[in-house]
């Protein structure tokens, strides 16, 4: 069980965001996200996305580091990965 958060590429209202996700289930990652501030508002479906400026608090936290390939394949192997064409968002395991 574990939360990743790849590079901070993608830009939003011009700050850099980067992906955060679990490896074991949605629930873990919600309350790991409620840790930095975030409502399940902001949940992306299977990740949420995270400002560069909360990185750091999130690996204090206990997240990890992770390339953005790595990310979708220990997110894919998990099961938890939505697929591209999907119809609704699961909120919760």
């Amino acid at each position: 069980m574990a939360i990743w958060v790849d590079s901070p590429i993608w830009t939003f209202r011009g700050v850099k965001h980067a992906h955060m996700v679990s490896d074991s289930s949605y629930s873990e990652l919600h309350d790991f996200a409620a840790k930095l501030g975030f409502g399940q508002r902001a949940f992306q479906g299977d990740h949420y996305d995270i400002p560069d400026y909360l990185i750091p608090v999130a690996l204090s936290l206990g997240a990890s580091p992770i390339g953005p390939r790595e990310l979708v394949a220990r997110l894919r192997a998990s099961g938890l990965r939505l697929p591209r064409n999907r119809e609704s968002t699961p909120a919760s395991d």
